[in-house]
């Protein structure tokens, strides 16, 4: 049943028409991780309509196509249409509920939204996992905003466990000093990255990675079935790597992502370590990282807007046959992260897409952002978790991890820090990666970069 129009259609955003066409269908599923078995009950709806529902009119909104642009429109929302419960066989070990979640999660990432109801999803999964008493996933359509915007919306609706009255805080963003650069240098050095970036993002149009045990090369790959695996890392272990080799907790990160990945791949297949292997990165272009109100949030000037404020850089990852040891890599990342940093390309991408979309359409922009996707080998998300534990309702949350729907890509990572840990979630391509031995090989590169750091030190 649709609202009175009082204030008319708002558009939807670039972006948001972009993730939203034949071509691309793009969804965000957060995990919430539970100590105690989820009992909420008559409260379910309570919670949703007064709590969730007023978080922003999204939430409350359908996507209506008016003269080729998309808009959203204002409709009563049937709470139990978007609320999901499975059932699964009882009396089940941890480790089978495991891969009955596992298999969940790979279904709803493959599935698209209905027409005609807003975009967002709940199901709970009661039942108990390796990790946790119960889960609730979250569905997002990523039309309705990024990363950023619905971690904060979540974040908004949960309270801290020890005190529902204080607020949530989150890791400090702060960054070692690094050395400044002249002026002339720095801008001269802008331009030339900025040329090459967007000379090489373009081409990644036409030229495919090479195929590696990490990429198959398979078409239709957002529809296949995949497998979803998470582990672990302390947050003031990386902080630690970070203060010795002077760079940020991302570099680190990324770093010892890649460096895994092609231990991985080496141990596979000898010859994939020089293989032609790039990431996309997607980086929020906010001006502010931590999480505000979301009152904040919906104002017309705010400088941390909901919506989608996101771009995107290919990364090149480093090939071990080029490096001596674990920082000579981690240092090469971040070189290699630090000249897209001072690079516009992801602002020329940008424009690019919206000439696409000008000139022809936004499913012409959308097959543009399919086919670079696809093009490339891996992609990698990171959002801020809060530092304190969270609750939902008295039902306090273990950890949390999220991932993405729909993406033309057999591999991807993301990153969420929460109470002093960083845990990684890989989706990856059902028979292509082998989760145990990838999860080694990133144990593996995260030791050895420990084990030089400190070597470091002491010389």
């Amino acid at each position: 049943m649709e609202l009175e129009e009082l204030e008319g259609l708002e558009p939807v955003s670039p972006n948001g028409q972009y993730f939203s066409s034949d071509a691309l269908s793009l969804s965000v599923l957060v995990v919430l991780e539970f100590e105690i078995p989820i009992d909420l009950g008559s409260q379910t709806m309570f919670l949703l309509k007064n709590v969730f529902l007023p978080i922003s009119p999204r939430f409350s909104s359908i996507m209506v196509e008016n003269n080729g642009k998309k808009e959203w429109k204002r409709v009563e929302v049937k709470l139990e249409d978007h609320l999901h419960i499975p059932t699964f066989p009882s009396n089940l070990s941890p480790k089978s509920y495991d891969k009955y979640i596992d298999d969940y999660l790979s279904k709803l990432s493959t599935e698209r939204f209905p027409q005609g109801k807003p975009l967002w999803e709940v199901h709970i999964i009661n039942y108990p996992t390796s990790n946790a008493a119960g889960n609730i996933i979250f569905k997002f359509h990523h039309a309705l905003g990024d990363g950023y915007s619905l971690m904060g919306a979540l974040i908004s609706s949960l309270q801290r466990a020890d005190d529902p009255s204080l607020p949530l805080n989150f890791p400090s963003r702060q960054r070692s000093e690094s050395k400044r650069e002249n002026f002339v240098t720095k801008t001269f050095s802008a331009v030339c990255n900025t040329i090459s970036d967007f000379w090489s993002a373009s081409l990644k149009i036409m030229k495919e990675d090479d195929l590696t045990p990490i990429k198959s090369g398979n078409d239709a790959i957002e529809f296949r079935p995949s497998t979803v695996s998470t582990m672990t890392f302390s947050l003031d272990q990386i902080k630690s790597i970070k203060n010795k080799l002077g760079m940020t907790v991302n570099d680190v990160l990324t770093g010892m992502i890649f460096f895994g990945t092609r231990l991985y791949m080496q141990e596979i297949n000898q010859s994939s370590s020089k293989a032609d292997c790039t990431s996309i990165m997607l980086i929020n272009t906010r001006f502010i990282g931590d999480y505000v109100p979301i009152e904040e949030m919906m104002k017309p000037n705010s400088k941390t807007p909901w919506g989608n404020r996101f771009t995107w850089v290919h990364i090149s990852v480093p090939k071990l046959t080029q490096l001596s040891n674990a920082l000579d890599f981690i240092w090469n990342t971040q070189k290699i992260i630090k000249k897209k940093r001072s690079s516009l390309a992801a602002y020329f991408s940008s424009r690019l897409l919206e000439i696409l979309d000008k000139f022809g359409s936004h499913e012409a922009s959308s097959r543009y952002i399919h086919h670079t996707v696809k093009n490339s080998s891996m992609v990698i998300s990171n959002v801020i978790g809060p530092v304190e534990k969270m609750s939902l309702a008295n039902h306090p949350i273990k950890g949390l991890y999220f991932l993405m729907g729909g993406i033309p890509q057999g591999f991807q990572i993301t990153i969420v820090s929460y109470m002093g840990m960083v845990r990684l979630a890989f989706k990856m391509e059902t028979g292509l990666i082998d989760p145990q031995k990838f999860k080694s090989c990133m144990q593996n590169a995260l030791e050895m970069i420990l084990k030089d750091s400190d070597l470091m030190r002491n010389d």
